[in-house]
């Protein structure tokens, strides 16, 4: 297998004036009484001003050298089952400390590579000297970002953690732990389940799993009768519940119609940015995005290597491979979990819940945060993954067995 080759970012200015273009002959929808009700979606004079300056303002250019400056960037090929080989696009970044873990970091839907930037410093360069330390690897997954685009159906979660998998071989970490939210949950989770002499732990930030019962794991089942939830765990339900009710439905698009809407997706850059923009509104806890920061998550989206319309096709995928889905639900009783649990979240779960899922040996419960953890409250995902992985916690047999073959 070759190795790695540094990436910079590098949009051609072609597609940075095509924006420009597209974002001049915009056609915004007509002012109504509720057209700034976020209960409607995206703001009218939120979508207007973020959209002008985008065309106006926001210096692309300046967000790209400052990525290229911060991120250490690299490509390689990595051939995938059915596949072949894929054009593979990820940070990573190495601590100078001695005992510091592999750790792949995967990113969801609208989320990238972005989202570990804030981590990176806090994991491979704790202040605290006695603090665990990580080597990062974070790729932009298939269909996003920088990586390539697959051109043929069937690309589901299991390639997904096939790709990532042998990504971190690929880097020389034979064996490796794992943090994922979103898509991150399930991809990293089938890391552990397909290949669990690899992948020796799991931390995750989005917990989807199945309430206990008397047939897959009595004594949960037994706990869960008697024990009441706690009141973090009847606000997590309630979020949960408006997720569902109210939140879903971009998600019942991208997994049945993906191709429609990425007509739109492809063709305006308008519908784009409103279609992320609300999600990262809705999905964080009051989070204070500045203009630049939604603009340049937003331009990874549009100046992907694949398009912004194949992005979504994960859902499709995995809407139609139910085995998937059962599999990830299961009790695997050879990889630790870890959870951290976020009350603006998207899907927050009684913690009885994701123990059916494996041997849990962290749970960390915060007062604030949302689903892009990583990004809103890097310290604390940081610190819980610290806690985890580091003398005394949970995860520290495994830590301990991982360094030692280093």
């Amino acid at each position: 297998m070759a190795a790695p080759k540094p990436f910079k970012i590098s949009v051609p200015d072609s597609a940075v004036s095509h924006l420009k273009a597209k974002l001049a002959s915009a056609t915004f929808p007509d002012e109504v009484d509720f057209s700034d009700n976020w209960s409607y979606g995206s703001p009218l004079n939120d979508v207007k001003r973020l959209a002008a300056y985008w065309r106006e303002g926001f210096d692309w250019r300046a967000a790209e050298t400052r990525l290229n400056s911060e991120l250490p960037q690299f490509t390689t090929n990595v051939n995938v089952d059915g596949f072949g080989d894929l054009e593979i696009h990820f940070v990573h970044q190495t601590s100078s400390r001695p005992g510091s873990i592999p750790l792949l970091f995967c990113h969801g839907w609208p989320g990238s590579f972005l989202e570990v930037t804030k981590l990176l410093p806090l994991l491979t360069s704790p202040s605290d000297p006695s603090t665990q330390s990580f080597h990062i690897v974070a790729p932009s997954l298939p269909n996003f970002g920088f990586s390539q685009r697959v051109g043929q159906p069937g690309f589901g979660i299991p390639q997904y953690a096939e790709t990532c998998h042998k990504l971190m071989l690929s880097v020389g970490y034979e064996q490796y732990v794992t943090q994922g939210g979103d898509w991150g949950y399930i991809i990293t989770r089938l890391m552990g389940v397909n290949f669990p002499s690899h992948c020796l732990a799991s931390h995750m930030n989005l917990i989807m799993a199945k309430p206990p019962t008397f047939s897959r794991s009595p004594l949960q089942f037994l706990k869960f009768l008697v024990t009441p939830f706690t009141p973090q765990e009847r606000e997590g339900l309630a979020r949960t519940k408006w997720f569902r009710e109210e939140g879903f439905g971009y998600n019942m698009e991208q997994s049945t119609k993906p191709h429609t809407l990425g007509f739109g997706l492809s063709d305006s850059p308008v519908a784009l940015l409103a279609w992320i923009y609300e999600k990262l509104h809705d999905w964080t806890d009051s989070y204070p995005w500045t203009d630049d920061e939604v603009l340049t998550w937003i331009s990874i989206y549009q100046f992907s290597k694949a398009g912004p319309a194949a992005s979504v096709r994960i859902y499709y995928e995995t809407q139609h491979s139910q085995a998937t889905l059962k599999k990830a639900m299961e009790y695997h009783p050879h990889v630790k979990l870890g959870f951290s649990y976020f009350p603006r979240d998207l899907v927050v779960l009684p913690k009885a819940f994701g123990r059916t899922l494996g041997p849990v040996v962290f749970e960390g419960v915060h007062e604030d945060g949302g689903h892009f953890a990583a990004y809103e409250r890097p310290e604390k995902l940081a610190e819980d993954l610290q806690k985890m992985f580091g003398k005394g916690g949970g995860g520290y047999g495994v830590t301990k067995k991982l360094v030692s073959k280093l």
